[in-house]
């Protein structure tokens, strides 16, 4: 058809942005030439960059994931600043789903179950983009979809004493998890293993390094969560923190209401920030 740009069921070389329209309904898009067009089908699967300007109302975390799967402690630096062991298998945990928050959006401090300690972590989120199990480290990237900016809210009360140790409950809170603002498909980022990434706290460079401190580079990772386990399409993968996060600052610096969180990972169009707001 003449209102299609490209046909493929493999998104290649795009910022794939999902937004709502002015009658509030979900659709991708591609920017492209200072605007966004609309994507036609699936991302996953066979889809349709149109011709169509995009009717932008407001921008939406750029996938809906099927799963997060989290990975604590693989920052080498991170890990000295904690005083922690450097693991010898990837640390897993997850995120619910809920956890979603929008990019720009706010970052609600939990008041039903309180906590006075809510810190940030600047994350590269990995989107598996096709089913996969047992995959080689030499073909994990293959089943990338792409990357975007993410970043691992955590109440630290909550993950370390209330919770008994158990990482979840300090890390699933509803919108302990923004995404975005869009997803970089694989092939404009080659090398997820060699980006500055970095977290701003009111202006002020709080986190500042690199992805290639990872303990354990994204194939490593897709290679480790794929064994014995199916790995879904739409699978985000949170890949760990560099040094710098308010519980290891002396003394700590936890977030507060009015807060503004930026986090930059290069090669992203833009960057994630919100405001923490209480309720």
């Amino acid at each position: 058809s003449s209102d299609l740009v490209d046909l493929e069921g493999d998104s290649r070389d795009m910022k794939i942005v999902r937004y709502l329209d002015g009658a509030g309904r979900a659709h991708h898009g591609t920017e492209a030439d200072g605007r966004v067009l609309q994507i036609e089908g699936d991302i996953f699967g066979d889809h349709a960059v149109t011709k169509k300007t995009a009717e932008v109302a407001r921008l939406l975390a750029p996938v809906e994931p099927k799963q997060f799967l989290g990975i604590g402690l693989n920052y080498r630096r991170h890990a000295e600043e904690t005083n922690a062991k450097i693991p010898e298998y990837p640390i897993l945990f997850m995120k619910g789903v809920n956890a979603v928050a929008d990019p720009g959006g706010p970052i609600v401090i939990p008041g039903h179950l309180p906590s006075t300690e809510v810190d940030y972590e600047c994350e590269l989120a990995v989107v598996i983009g096709r089913a996969c199990k047992n995959v080689s480290r030499e073909r994990a990237l293959d089943y990338v979809l792409g990357y975007t900016c993410a970043n691992d809210v955590s109440a630290r009360d909550w993950q370390i004493r209330n919770g008994s140790g158990q990482w979840c409950r300090g890390k699933t809170f509803d919108t302990f998890a923004p995404l975005g603002p869009c997803l970089v498909t694989r092939d404009e980022l080659p090398d997820p293993n060699a980006l500055k990434i970095a977290t701003i706290l009111n202006g002020e460079r709080v986190q500042d390094w690199t992805t290639a401190d990872m303990i354990f580079d994204v194939p490593r990772l897709i290679e480790f969560l794929s064994g014995s386990t199916t790995l879904v399409p739409g699978t985000v993968i949170l890949t760990g923190t560099p040094h710098g996060v308010g519980m290891a600052r002396k003394p700590p610096r936890w977030l507060a209401p009015g807060d503004v969180v930026t986090v930059e990972i290069e090669g992203m169009a833009e960057r994630l920030s919100g405001k923490k707001l209480q309720f």
